[in-house]
């Protein structure tokens, strides 16, 4: 066989196991990847059992802010305070009681600063008559972190008065809201007696689906078959070689 024969025979198995490496490579990344999101699921929903289930503790004052930790998300607190009606604003949402917006509310709390409260869920029938209820009092919830930009695809318009995540900062800019605006908002807690209120509470997603630790071990699958092939490929090229 000549040299212009032999070059694309030679050139082939090159290019497959570069191909085989490549794929197992990736595939290899990709299931440390889903290991990596299989330790952060579990620590969110180990933190969540943990806080959702705690004695309400107050939220935490202004001094106490930049001390906020992951640790501190979903855990149970109240706040003492007065509603802003005029200030509230809907956000769009999807639940288990299917599509509409949450009920955003800023609470003067007692020094002075600002704590956003998703008052709870209401269907797009009711979105220019959201009952007000109590205006003054105190607030049980679960401290949610801000949701900055918007969601998927959906990003915030706030001239347009149209949110699609719980940015509770850029929120109170558009509202024209003055002094300090806690980071994070409380979801209200549902209770006997708001079983069947407008905005509904209680709604906020604690059950997390959790699938990594079998999307990785697919991905590990997927890369073992690729080295296997790799392995083909080199022994079939080794008896083509001995054979020419």
């Amino acid at each position: 066989m000549d040299a212009a024969a032999r070059g694309p025979s030679l050139a082939r198995p090159v290019v497959l196991l570069a191909a085989c490496a490549l794929a197992c490579a990736g595939f290899v990344a990709l299931g440390i990847w889903q290991v990596q999101r299989l330790a952060w699921k579990e620590a969110l929903i180990a933190r969540v059992e943990r806080n959702v289930h705690a004695t309400p503790v107050p939220a935490p004052a202004r001094a106490d802010w930049p001390e906020i930790t992951p640790e501190d998300e979903y855990r149970r607190v109240k706040a003492q305070g007065r509603f802003d009606f005029a200030h509230e604003v809907l956000v769009a949402a999807t639940t288990e009681l299917g599509a509409g917006y949450w009920v955003l509310t800023p609470l003067r709390t007692g020094e002075g600063t600002w704590l956003f409260v998703n008052r709870g869920f209401v269907p797009p029938e009711q979105r220019g008559q959201v009952p007000q209820g109590q205006a003054e009092g105190e607030v049980v919830g679960l401290l949610r972190f801000t949701e900055p930009g918007g969601r998927f695809l959906q990003a915030n318009v706030p001239a347009a008065g149209r949110w699609y995540s719980r940015d509770v900062v850029s929120i109170a800019a558009a509202q024209g809201l003055t002094g300090a605006v806690a980071p994070f908002f409380l979801d209200e807690v549902a209770s006997p007696g708001t079983a069947a209120r407008w905005p509904r509470p209680g709604l906020t997603v604690l059950r997390f689906p959790n699938d990594h630790l079998v999307y990785a071990l697919t991905w590990f699958a997927l890369a073992a078959m690729m080295a296997a092939a790799f392995g083909y490929v080199l022994l079939d090229d080794r008896r083509r070689r001995r054979q020419a």
